[in-house]
């Protein structure tokens, strides 16, 4: 029972001191969460932030090794292109040096002939002394016709003025001012006055006539309206306004007269010229799938404006028709006269009608057709 007593007499102050410790710990409780907060903050930055440089700094690594990869590869790429076009600066180069050799070769062998040009050269010398000699020739006998038509001018100049003053000659009476009595002889002028007949004046003629067709004379004047009939004769008789009309009426050309016998031709020239200027390319086509290419030729010898007269067939001396036999000559022959004979045949046109033509416009004698 003592003890008992006791223990409850100790109970007290541990009760005591169990609530003032429960006191500072609930008065302590907000400021350690705080803490206990800030701490965690602290904690989880500091732990966020390494993660996030640990990421950054695997990302960069990743990067590097792609970027090197990529870069690595574009570079295998641009020292192949370089190389490929070395190679094939290399080549044309190459091939150049090959195209001049050959060109030169060819050139030398067949298109230049060194003898041949000679002698052409020499020919060429003879026939410009030919021409030269020709054209003084002919620029002298230009220059005598010159003089001569110069002298036909003046003769006639004299001529007209002598027939102009042929009233100055001289008469079995009196002798003219160009035969003096003091002189031995006359003038030229006096025997160019009596070779000559005196300048008459000629008649002005009338330029203006008007035609009609019921006169028999074309100096009548044309009447300008027919005069008016107080009345209608009776009959089929037409009005005379009607007439007057008809009478002089301008002409009308026939189809024939009308249309040029060449229209068909001018028209299909005209249509190729039209043709020819729309055209969009002047090229032959070839197709692809044709392999045998040409001969290039140089370019001081052919341009897109045709070739220049030099080369073997301008110099050397050739005779294409040495290996044709006699009857293909024949045969070519006709073949030309044949061709010839095609160009120059005429061409058939019917004559119109001329009871036609009349029909309705003329009007002449008081009866109309």
């Amino acid at each position: 029972m003592a003890a008992m007593v006791r223990l409850l007499e100790e109970t007290d102050p541990i009760v005591e001191e169990v609530y003032r410790r429960k006191n500072e710990a609930e008065e302590a409780r907000q400021l350690e969460y705080l803490s206990t907060v800030k701490i965690q903050a602290w904690y989880r930055g500091e732990k966020t932030r390494a993660y996030m440089s640990h990421l950054n700094k695997c990302a960069l690594i990743i990067q590097r090794h792609w970027r090197g990869y990529l870069g690595r590869g574009l570079t295998r790429i641009l020292v192949k292109n370089s190389v490929m076009i070395m190679k094939i600066n290399f080549y044309n180069k190459k091939a150049t040096y090959i195209q001049k050799m050959w060109r030169g070769y060819y050139v030398r062998k067949y298109v230049f002939n060194y003898y041949s040009r000679k002698r052409y050269l020499e020919a060429l010398q003879i026939k410009n002394e030919i021409v030269r000699s020709e054209l003084e020739e002919y620029a002298e006998m230009q220059e005598q016709e010159r003089r001569r038509k110069a002298e036909k001018v003046e003769k006639e100049r004299r001529e007209v003025l002598a027939r102009r003053n042929h009233y100055l000659i001289s008469t079995e009476v009196i002798p003219g001012v160009f035969n003096s009595p003091f002189l031995p002889y006359p003038t030229d002028t006096e025997y160019l006055l009596r070779s000559v007949k005196p300048l008459l004046h000629e008649k002005k003629k009338k330029t203006d006539k008007p035609f009609d067709p019921t006169c028999r004379s074309y100096d009548l004047p044309k009447p300008k309206l027919l005069p008016p009939l107080p009345n209608k004769p009776q009959g089929p008789f037409r009005e005379p306004e009607d007439v007057q009309n008809q009478r002089y009426k301008p002409f009308q050309p026939s189809l024939r007269v009308a249309t040029s016998f060449t229209s068909l031709e001018e028209a299909r020239k005209q249509m190729k010229n039209e043709e020819w200027v729309t055209r969009l390319n002047d090229n032959v086509f070839e197709p692809f799938s044709r392999r045998d290419s040409r001969y290039e030729p140089l370019l001081h010898t052919r341009s897109e404006y045709g070739h220049l007269p030099y080369g073997f067939r301008y110099f050397r001396e050739e005779f294409p028709d040495r290996r044709v036999t006699q009857q293909e000559k024949e045969r070519i022959i006709e073949t030309n006269l044949r061709l010839e004979h095609r160009e120059k045949s005429f061409k058939t046109l019917v004559p119109s009608i001329p009871i036609f033509d009349k029909l309705n416009d003329t009007y002449s004698q008081g009866q109309v057709f």
